[in-house]
């Protein structure tokens, strides 16, 4: 059973079909990252909920992602159910306690949970790009503009501050390519289309301020336990990309922020990372490359980051290779590449001689899984069928009234609901175009003015010795006020004129 330094999964079935040894995750190996794999209905949010439970307890903060709105009845204490409690009689749950977990929803667009949001700046032009799905020519542009705005001094905080340094690169185009290469306006203006397409599913919602401390996401509670943080992802899973790049942006920062740890008795934090596969699909290597960074890096950090999708064959090699503890449900094997999935995920497995894992992994049961987890000295242990525990919280999602009744009582209730609007790129961009503006028009103004020859100061000045400073050379440039001045000047001598040549001809034509 789980003590103080592990957590209890389950227990494993011997060959009688007995279910007699208990299944634990180390603490201690808790930030040896993990996989939760398996096919829909499969038992896969379960596994998932009594591993955040379980993390909890131990004082250990968690982040994940609610896809579905079931996890949300973790915050809800668990009540007695016949098939509840026949799982925790046939895993040796005892005693087998109800509780409530304390968690803090967030939701990307403010609905059903705390606003989530990030600047600009944060973000930065590589999980931008991928977020708009940027060319190669789009994506330089992109870190022409972000090398700009620390040049001169411009924040980036929400998309209207990226759009409208976006449209003075645009203006300033020739000058700009001079110095970091071709600038291109189409370039711009296909970065702009696609920044209004974010605009209008939602992404305004998250870039801004207040933005996301770090903190919020790792409190813990006065009787030592972690705190739960619950992102609603359901409206967010109509717009994957924004999801994934958004837990990237998360897992970057953690990876930043926190200092180094080692390796800890327990996480700092644990970070579940639902529907993975969104994180990979039409990935660029150089972004594989920084996931595969960030999940080999964290560690040291002492977070643990654990994957839940359906198919291991989701996750590319070189982050497969980094999860040392897993949880694989029942996978289906009717076509090729679920056959291929079958046989990949029994291969990541430590064997064990009394059954053949490929076999196994198309039989189990509804709540069964293969577990295979970290022992001493950090080897996988032998891969075992295990019944997976029920969980102590309610099975299920809670009701909106319940929801906002635990938003209202929130530890960070207030902080983000207000959106902070400070003087940034777009009200600094403002203020320079108006000022070239009046600058401008001064200009205009001065040039135009005009002088009839013996008055106003129209000689030039004297200097010293008596001496007049040569009069200013004649521009061939005229403004449209002495354009207009010289055009009447013209209409009126040419009338005056020829009345004046009729007037003699007409007395010369008399006189005869």
């Amino acid at each position: 059973m789980a003590d103080d330094t592990s957590i209890f999964l389950g227990a494993s079935r011997k060959p009688d079909d007995s279910y007699q040894r208990a299944e634990n995750l180390l603490l201690q190996y808790g930030n040896r990252h993990g996989l939760v794999t398996g096919a829909t209905g499969t038992g896969k949010t379960v596994s998932l909920q009594i591993l955040a439970e379980g993390f909890s307890n131990a004082g250990v903060p968690v982040f994940c992602a609610d896809i579905k709105g079931d996890l949300s009845g973790i915050a809800m204490m668990g009540t007695a159910q016949d098939f509840l409690v026949k799982r925790a009689e046939q895993v040796k749950l005892d005693p087998y306690d109800f509780q409530e977990f304390p968690v803090i929803f967030w939701d990307l667009f403010g609905e059903q949970g705390h606003p989530i949001r990030a600047t600009v700046s944060e973000m930065g032009p590589l999980l931008l790009s991928r977020l708009m799905n940027l060319s190669e020519a789009q994506e330089g542009i992109m870190n022409i503009a972000f090398r700009i705005a620390d040049e001169e001094g411009l924040l980036l905080l929400d998309l209207k501050d990226l759009q409208a340094l976006l449209a003075n690169i645009a203006e300033r185009a020739e000058e700009i390519g001079a110095r970091y290469g071709n600038v291109t306006k189409p370039s711009v203006g296909a970065i702009q289309r696609t920044l209004l397409v974010l605009e209008q599913q939602g992404a305004t919602n998250f870039f801004g301020e207040p933005a996301l401390r770090i903190a919020d996401i790792m409190r813990t509670t006065r009787d030592g336990r972690g705190a739960i943080s619950v992102l609603a992802a359901d409206k967010l899973m109509m717009n994957p990309r924004l999801y994934a790049t958004f837990l990237l942006w998360l897992m970057s920062e953690l990876f930043e922020e926190l200092p180094e740890v080692g390796d800890p008795d327990k996480p700092k934090l644990v970070f579940f990372f639902d529907e993975a596969h969104l994180l990979f699909d039409d990935a660029p290597k150089v972004l594989i490359d920084r996931v595969e960074q960030v999940v080999r890096l964290i560690r040291s950090k002492g977070v643990g980051v654990y994957f839940v999708t359906q198919n291991p064959l989701d996750i590319p090699e070189t982050v497969l290779a980094q999860l040392g503890n897993r949880v694989q449900h029942a996978l289906r094997a009717y076509t090729p590449r679920e056959q291929k999935a079958v046989r990949t995920a029994a291969e990541t497995f430590r064997p064990n001689p009394d059954f053949d894992c490929a076999t196994v992994i198309t039989q189990l049961g509804t709540g069964e899984a293969l577990v295979s987890t970290l022992e001493a000295k950090g080897a996988p242990s032998m891969v075992q069928r295990t019944l997976i525990r029920p969980p102590s919280s309610r099975l299920g999602p809670i009701t909106p009234d319940e929801r906002r009744k635990l938003i209202t009582e929130s530890p960070v209730a207030g902080q983000y609901d207000q959106t902070i609007d400070r003087e940034s790129a777009f009200e600094m961009l403002q203020k320079k175009a108006k000022a070239a503006q009046d600058a401008e028009a001064q200009a205009q103004q001065e040039s135009g003015r005009w002088t009839i020859p013996g008055f106003g100061n129209d000689d030039p000045a004297p200097q010293p010795g008596g001496r007049r400073a040569p009069a200013p050379r004649p521009s061939n440039r005229q403004t449209v006020a002495e354009a207009a001045i010289k055009s009447v000047v013209r209409s009126v001598g040419s009338s005056v004129g020829r009345a004046i040549v009729r007037g003699i001809l007409g007395s010369l034509a008399r006189g005869r």
